[in-house]
């Protein structure tokens, strides 16, 4: 897994998340990333994450790591 900005890590999606409403919809997340300059990896594990209102970032976490295990949606391409 890479890490420091531009990786997928959560500490990466965490970044990119700052500033975001809770609760909010996956498609939330999705703006709010690209409103604080998330790209590629990021954006490709969120779209990834299941369709769901995600109360907490720890929730938001969750998602994530359903979707870089695969458990979710289509698995990023290596």
């Amino acid at each position: 897994m890479t890490r420091g900005l531009g990786g997928h890590s959560p500490a990466n999606v965490a970044h990119y998340l700052r500033g975001v409403d809770f609760p909010a919809d996956k498609q939330a997340l999705i703006r709010k990333a690209k409103e604080n300059g998330a790209e590629g990896e990021v954006l490709d594990m969120l779209e990834a994450m299941p369709d769901a209102d995600y109360e907490t970032a720890a929730d938001v976490m969750k998602g994530y790591g359903a979707a870089d295990d695969g458990t979710f949606g289509s698995r990023r391409k290596h």
